[in-house]
């Protein structure tokens, strides 16, 4: 073995799956929790965080065999990664690659942070709904109160 091949990062290929790369460095713990990962179905996850980057200096890669996100799961990475890449993985070849791109409005994935908002009493079932006033860094506002929500305070709620 040359000591350049001692020098590669080398993380398996899976053959279907999705892999999601050039997220924020130590950010990939995040998306886990929003993707609801891991779970009863999902087989194998691979996490490299903190890696190096070319474009972006210091990075996170996840790949997740045996299942492509949809579309809605793939907008609500916008909110952690915004300049994340995601690929669609089959028979080892990516067939599908796309950018993160947030959505207009944001559901049930965030909580409004003002404790006197509608969505915040327990004896009111309203779903949690954001208007996206900014991509990058993503800055949200709540539809019912109008509180906005700026990066800092959306990254401490996957802490």
């Amino acid at each position: 073995m040359t000591k350049k091949d001692k020098s590669e990062l080398k993380i398996k290929a899976i053959e279907n799956g999705t892999v999601i790369d050039h997220i924020t460095a130590n950010k990939a713990i995040y998306i886990l929790k929003v993707l609801g990962l891991p779970d009863s179905e999902t087989q194998n996850v691979t996490i490299a965080m903190n890696v190096s980057s070319g474009e972006m200096g210091r990075k996170d890669i996840l790949k997740i065999e045996n299942r492509e996100l949809d579309y809605q799961e793939l907008n609500q990475i916008a909110l952690i990664a915004p300049q994340a890449t995601i690929n669609i993985i089959r028979n080892f070849e990516p067939v599908k690659k796309y950018k993160s791109v947030l959505p207009d409005k944001i559901t049930s994935i965030l909580k409004c942070t003002n404790p006197k908002c509608i969505t915040n009493y327990e004896n009111e079932p309203i779903t949690p709904i954001f208007n996206v006033i900014q991509d990058y860094p993503p800055v949200v506002r709540c539809h019912y109160c109008e509180k906005l929500i700026k990066t800092e305070d959306i990254e401490k709620q996957f802490e």
